[in-house]
């Protein structure tokens, strides 16, 4: 399979701006808390509390007014408050000084797997219309062996990366995975409609490079916010994407890309009915990442050097947002959130990324078991104690 390469750097961050704050964060059920009112103020926040004291679960929560499943992937009918009444619902309020908006989901009693939406106080027609409301990207404890893990895990985190610069990204997603299914089940079945296989693989096609060509563009914009090449804290990387559809659009034009696929599936109907699943496509692709000044894959560094890899993509792409804001219209906001983000990193690491995070400008929610491991904010952050499920500002 061939390889499509790009350089991801660290660039300078630009000027600090206040922009679009989530500022008030409501949970009713949720998880541990049977009732959550907390009033941000904009600036960073840091909960802080042992393991097991619902620190996560307000990450969770936040993580849940985009599209998708959030941070922990749980089915819908796993949050609900355990003993509670059946049901939940996470609201927030997004202001940027002069005007509010607000946003909520849950679910009710009785009807748990169906994720309800609320946008400006009415009904919207499901999370997908939350991607122009608000940009999430997160860093959890799980994703620490993301470059040890399976080729499933780094795709969802590349998904999610440019989910953030592309709304429509979750929705022409999920328009391809029902494709797939379609084209697979039509396979199963020993369908001999010719027509119908080539609408069903036409969709794919379509969808499959719509896909391909939002990861190049991500990574694109990564290279292109890239200005030093200096290592700095956080080590530079090279990203490869390493996927058929990825690396023919390097070559030629979507239109052609999409033909050429389209004709791969009709081609490949036998063996993907004898595998029982699709052998081609973007669910199929892969993303490597190399820490440049070792020259090793990411996979042979330490703990800590993955972690310091890990972060420094997702820094490189909040300062690829966060430029792409300065220079065009501002777009939704966007908010970090950092579950347990001081595991693997030293004081230095700590303090530098702080530095980044404030210099950056945008909203960043952060978990720890000590609060001291926040002490580099040096104010310049909310704090807050949790513990058993209370909240209370530090």
């Amino acid at each position: 399979m061939r390889e499509a390469t790009l350089r991801i750097v660290e660039p300078e961050a630009p000027p600090r701006a206040a922009g679009v704050r989530l500022t008030r964060l409501t949970l009713s059920d949720f998880r541990s808390y049977e009732r959550l009112d907390l009033a941000l103020d904009g600036r960073a926040v840091a909960l802080s509390g042992p393991n097991g004291a619902g620190k996560t679960n307000v990450l969770e929560a936040i993580s849940l007014l985009g599209p998708g499943r959030g941070l922990r992937g749980a089915r819908l009918e796993e949050i609900a408050r355990k003993d509670g009444p059946g049901g939940w619902a996470v609201s927030a309020r997004l202001s940027d000084g002069e005007d509010e908006q607000a946003i909520g989901v849950g679910a009710h009693a009785g009807e748990e797997n169906r994720r309800v939406v609320r946008i400006g106080g009415a009904p919207a027609p499901g999370p997908a219309a939350l991607a122009g409301k608000l940009r999430l990207l997160w860093l959890t404890p799980a994703q620490d062996r993301l470059f040890m893990e399976g080729v499933g895990e780094r795709r969802r985190f590349l998904d999610r990366m440019t989910l953030a610069h592309d709304p429509a990204h979750a929705r022409v997603a999920n328009d391809y995975e029902t494709a797939m299914r379609q084209r697979q089940r039509l396979l199963d079945e020993g369908c001999r409609d010719d027509r119908w296989l080539a609408a069903v693989e036409t969709q794919m096609a379509e969808t499959g490079v719509a896909i391909a060509a939002a990861r190049r563009a991500m990574a694109g914009a990564l290279a292109a916010a890239a200005v030093t090449e200096d290592e700095g804290d956080f080590p530079a990387a090279d990203l490869a994407l390493d996927g058929e559809i990825e690396a023919m659009l390097a070559n030629a034009p979507a239109a052609d890309v999409e033909d050429d696929f389209a004709a791969r599936l009709k081609a490949s109907r036998p063996a993907c009915a004898a595998a029982g699943r699709a052998l081609a496509g973007p669910h199929r692709s892969d993303f490597l990442v190399t820490h440049r000044a070792k020259g090793a894959p990411a996979r042979l560094c330490s703990t800590g050097e993955q972690k310091a890899l890990l972060v420094g993509l997702v820094l490189a792409n909040a300062r690829a947002l966060a430029l792409r804001a300065a220079s065009h219209s501002k777009g939704p906001p966007l908010i970090l959130l950092l579950d347990e983000i001081a595991a693997h990193l030293d004081e230095a690491r700590r303090e530098a990324l702080y530095d980044i995070l404030y210099a950056l400008g945008l909203q960043c929610v952060m978990t720890g078991t000590d609060a001291s491991l926040f002490d580099g904010w040096r104010g310049r952050a909310q704090s807050f104690a949790v513990s058993d499920g209370v909240i209370r500002e530090i």
